[in-house]
């Protein structure tokens, strides 16, 4: 079972974005939002709770695949709807990349990539973490 340091609680759930943005913007009260169209997957933020040190916040990220043949469209295709990935802040991906990989962990990035919002980011392999797909994530350069 692989161990982060510490989570910021980003939490990011799949669900196709084209049928649940409107319902989300009803429930939450507020407007998504938009953020990108990256790595195969159109993208939508829902902003959460901050905590009063602003050490720690919140989101939830959907995601719609653009296409049957990227990643996200096979998750769709295999699982259906549901959450997709959980995302933990991480001093230095590269350093925990290594960390990892030197435990035998498997991962699905041997190396980071530019992910979301410009962030960094690398994905772990769900073998190493217990059935759930971990992205780890700062705000280094690639």
């Amino acid at each position: 079972m692989v161990v982060v340091d510490r989570s910021p609680g980003l939490t990011h759930a799949y669900w196709p974005a084209e049928t649940s943005e409107p319902v989300l913007e009803q429930s939450i009260g507020t407007a998504l939002r938009a953020a990108a169209e990256t790595h195969g997957a159109r993208t939508a933020l829902v902003e959460g709770t901050v905590d009063a040190d602003r050490r720690c916040w919140t989101f939830v990220e959907l995601l719609a695949a653009s296409a049957a043949d990227t990643p996200v469209g096979r998750f769709l295709e295999g699982r259906g709807p549901g959450l997709h990935h959980v995302a933990f802040e991480v001093d230095d991906v590269p350093s925990e990349l290594a960390r990892l990989a030197a435990a035998g962990e498997r991962l699905i990035d041997e190396q980071p990539r530019r992910g979301l919002n410009g962030l960094r980011v690398a994905f772990v392999h769900p073998e190493a973490t217990g059935g759930v797909l971990a992205e780890l994530v700062d705000d280094g350069d690639v």
